[in-house]
């Protein structure tokens, strides 16, 4: 198996995503001779006059606090249990540091603080490395990494565990340089890290898209003896597969397939994803079939490459066909298929289709996603035009938006305002672009212009003109379409006077609308509905 290679990603493990507690083996942890633990301090108990004498030069090297700080302050030190037994060690973090570590610790690493604040307990190697994972698991990086450094400093004597931290530290952090760097230094010390450990760097790198330096670990693996397992080929092949180069992820899959090693449906996932990403989603579903019979059951990651693929190629409809498949298959669809299906459909105009699939989504409960309801809603309004059956399906989705807690997008808003007067809905227009204004946003002159010519049809001109009025005052200027719906009913009620001010006032504003004929002015100055009640100010 060590022709084979491996791809980047942090989805083709689940047990990467589980807390990391690694059990690496040592070749030499019993290897250190008595003079070596002398010189490191790590016989507390010895009090013969040689190790006295030792003892004594050495602190005046490294300051004779550091052998008397447990005696004088009581505070606990580290035992290096897994190397020297019960041996302690003198090992302790300064005050300095101490002071740092409380203030930088909150939540749920601060639940290891009281290690430093108990009276004569020794704090063993294992409480540093529980300290070391917990720091690591929520993710306080900085304060881990200083907590590694400083024991090093003070020539702890770390194992397995402590370095494999501090590798997920920076593998969490994607930094796969400063992980490797660890790992080597692992390796120098004698310590075998284990796949787990492995994997985890390979992934980071790959992630990265430097799947060179993946395969310059995994051939790291192979030398030290260490057998790669499926995991660590899902990441090779993802990351393969992320840099584009798709042949070379699916040969792997075919080289894994006639080993020994079983692949996982993580393992097509990766391929099928690649291959869908770059319009071959025939091919990945051909990867599908195969899957299927090799046994595996194929999950939501799976499919959902699948409707992303088509809905790439221009195919929305053939995901149709996959949701079906799905549930024949038993992998209901979750709110991601769901979503991306839509998608798909809206993107390609597919919006009866698309109506169809929000019914059901709303049948079974599921959430669909913001931009998903703007996109659906943006689309019923522009075939509501010539559909009026869909004038109830715009209405509940709209209303769907406001329950969920969301904010219509400003396009979206003045859709449903058009699509409103559009219908004769004019006051519930009105209403809506209210509250539009309410909510901060600015409707577009197109918007207002179908309002007005809406209220106009209905000879409301005093609305239209309230309408214009709050056009101004928003910062926008109407224009031509605007002024000149308004005169023309204006002359159409005979109310010639106010047709004659409203040019005046488009003049005033720099707006130059169609000038009113004389036969339109003479055959409004007839008309008895002449009406000024409400004089027109600007």
């Amino acid at each position: 198996m060590n022709s084979l290679c491996f791809s980047p990603s942090p989805l083709s493990s689940c047990s990467l995503s589980q807390s990391f507690h690694p059990f690496n083996t040592s070749r030499n942890q019993q290897a250190k001779p008595a003079e070596t633990l002398r010189n490191l301090n790590l016989l507390e108990n010895n009090n013969t006059p040689a190790f006295s004498e030792e003892k004594q030069m050495l602190s005046t090297k490294i300051g004779e606090e550091r052998f008397s700080f447990f005696e004088k302050n009581k505070l606990p030190i580290i035992a290096n249990e897994e190397i020297v037994g019960s041996l302690n060690s003198n090992y302790k973090f300064g005050s300095e540091f101490i002071r740092k570590f409380k203030t930088l610790v909150s939540g749920k690493g601060g639940k290891f603080v009281y290690y430093f604040e108990k009276d004569s307990e020794l704090l063993k190697l294992k409480d540093f490395n529980n300290l070391l994972m917990d720091l690591v698991e929520a993710e306080k990086f900085d304060v881990a990494e200083k907590l590694f450094q400083e024991a090093q400093i003070y020539d702890l004597i770390l194992d397995s565990r402590t370095f494999s931290t501090i590798i997920k530290c920076f593998c969490k952090k994607c930094e796969p340089h400063e992980a490797k760097q660890v790992l080597d230094q692992m390796i120098d010390k004698g310590f075998t890290p284990n796949v787990v450990t492995f994997t985890m760097v390979i992934s980071s790198f790959c992630v990265r898209g430097r799947v060179k330096k993946a395969f310059e670990v995994y051939e790291l693996m192979g030398r030290i003896g260490c057998e790669p397992n499926i995991q660590t080929y899902n990441c090779l092949m993802k990351g393969l597969c992320y840099v584009g180069k798709f042949e070379e992820a699916y040969k792997l899959l075919m080289e894994i397939k006639k080993s020994s090693i079983k692949l996982d449906i993580y393992s097509y996932n990766a391929v099928m994803d690649g291959f869908c990403k770059v319009g071959r989603s025939d091919e990945g579903m051909e990867l599908l079939e195969e899957a299927l019979e090799d046994g595996l059951k194929p999950n939501v990651v799976t499919f959902n490459a699948l409707f992303n693929g088509y809905s790439r190629e221009g195919r929305p409809l053939e995901g149709i066909k996959l949701l079906k498949s799905m549930k024949e298959r038993y992998c209901p669809p979750d709110c991601v298929n769901y979503n991306t299906l839509l998608h798909g459909l809206l993107k390609w105009g597919k919006v009866m289709t698309a109506r169809k699939v929000y019914k059901e989504i709303i049948g079974i409960g599921l959430e669909i996603d913001e931009r998903i309801m703007n996109t659906l809603l943006r689309g019923l309004c522009r075939r509501s035009w010539t559909n009026e059956e869909l004038s109830e399906d715009v209405e509940d989705v709209f209303e769907r938006i406001k329950n969920a807690g969301f904010t219509p997008y400003p396009e979206t808003h003045c859709l449903v305002i058009q699509t409103l007067a559009i219908r004769g809905e004019t006051d519930k227009a009105l209403a809506t672009l209210n509250e539009m204004i309410r909510n901060g946003n600015s409707p577009t002159l197109i918007t207002f212009n179908v309002v007005i010519r809406a209220l106009c049809n209905e000879g409301r001109v005093d609305d239209a003109t309230l309408v214009m009025i709050c056009l101004s005052e928003i910062g926008k200027i109407p224009g031509g379409t605007s002024y000149r719906l308004l005169i023309k009913e204006c002359i159409r009620q005979g109310r010639v006077v106010d047709s004659c001010t409203l040019y005046a006032a488009a003049l005033k504003q720099g707006v130059s609308p169609k000038r009113p004929s004389r036969k339109m002015l003479e055959a409004g100055s007839m008309r008895k509905s002449f009406s000024s009640d409400i004089p027109i100010q600007f």
